[in-house]
């Protein structure tokens, strides 16, 4: 499916790890934000920003492709079933600009929603996650192991997740899912090599991309 999506919908906050890292509130229920179509780009554009921004973070997450419409939904497993397709993305967040939008009582759409700020890789088939409860990836700079996740660790599941999602937007084909960043997220700089690997049922999937700012 090659349905640009309507919305990008990310949960923040998922993983304690990250949530005690950046010394944040732990959350009772998903919190969510929107990144416009407008923000994705694929890996083989490379990373870039405005510099007179401030520092820009990676933050590595599984991302879910809805290939099913999904309105009102309250029941996990029949969620999961509108889910068409997996892959790893990285939520580019401009941490200083938030920062500095969050003192102020802001929305904070500029550190996250910019044009390139949703970096995608290809998508894998459905068939390669045998457990929405334990799925593991990692991310890795210049070969440093920078995050390690698995899904066991959410907060909330990803039926939990979509169902949530789901009695504020109605999910359309072609709808993208960032389902949150685990611990260990930090700054990018130029030249920087990144590799993201999905562990799947029959293989490791692997991809790679770079930093050209």
């Amino acid at each position: 499916m090659n349905t640009r999506p309507s919305k990008i919908v990310c949960v923040g906050r998922s993983y304690a790890d990250h949530v005690k890292e950046l010394n944040n509130a732990m959350p009772d229920r998903p919190i969510l934000f929107i990144k416009p179509p407008s923000s994705l780009i694929g890996l083989n554009d490379g990373i870039s920003w405005n510099p007179a921004w401030g520092s820009c973070h990676f933050e590595c997450e599984l991302v879910l492709r809805i290939d099913q419409p999904l309105k009102g939904e309250t029941d996990p497993e029949q969620a999961l079933k509108a889910i068409g397709a997996v892959t790893l993305g990285l939520d580019l967040t401009m941490r200083d600009l938030q920062n500095d939008l969050k003192t102020k009582g802001h929305p904070w759409e500029r550190a996250k929603a910019f044009d390139g700020a949703c970096v995608l890789a290809d998508w894998v088939d459905l068939s390669e996650i045998t457990d929405w409860q334990e799925t593991k990836f990692t991310f890795h700079i210049n070969d440093e192991l920078r995050q390690d996740g698995n899904t066991a660790l959410l907060m909330f599941t990803i039926g939990d997740l979509l169902t949530d999602i789901n009695q504020v937007f109605s999910l359309e084909p072609g709808d993208v899912i960032m389902t949150g960043s685990p611990a260990g997220v930090g700054p990018l700089h130029s030249g920087d090599q990144l590799k993201m690997t999905l562990k799947g049922a029959t293989q490791d999937f692997v991809w790679e991309t770079f930093v050209k700012a």
